[in-house]
């Protein structure tokens, strides 16, 4: 299982979800449920979700650290600050806001069935790597932050 672990670029796993999402979708449209307003409501999760996407990117940029999590050697700081003091993971956080949009969008109770899938994924062959990682290289410091800050939200 470790062959999976900092291999698939979250872009792409959030991809593949989305696309899984709307393929099962369509072949269970009977599993189908209509939402009053769930149009506005998921541009709005999903807006939200980008920006929390998008303030940990800055972060790392403004820290001058990498933001391709498939090479946790190549960080050059331990980020804390900015929207890192509420989440470990905005930038994971703001994708699956956005992947829970899509699914508010396409109306599909079985598409939802994706999200707990997502982030099973993203704990188990993304997060705890780079955690481990982060804890050999930063080690103290780095478990405070865990101490006090939660991995999602």
């Amino acid at each position: 299982m470790t062959a999976l672990e900092l291999k698939v670029p979250p872009v792409v796993l959030v991809a593949i979800v989305a696309v899984g999402m709307w393929a099962l979708s369509r072949i269970s449209p009977d599993f189908s449920i209509a939402i009053p307003a769930a149009g506005w409501v998921a541009w709005g999760i999903a807006l939200v979700g980008m920006a929390i996407a998008v303030l940990g990117v800055l972060a790392f940029r403004t820290a001058g650290t990498t933001v391709d999590p498939r090479v946790p050697e190549q960080s050059e700081s331990l980020v804390v600050s900015g929207i890192y003091r509420y989440s470990r993971n905005p930038m994971y956080l703001g994708f699956l806001m956005v992947l829970c949009a899509w699914g508010l969008w396409l109306g599909n109770v079985p598409a939802l069935l994706f999200l707990p899938a997502f982030v099973l994924y993203m704990n188990r062959f993304q997060i705890v790597p780079e955690e481990r990682f982060m804890r050999e290289k930063f080690g103290d410091a780095f478990t405070r932050y865990c101490t006090g800050v939660r991995r999602w939200l």
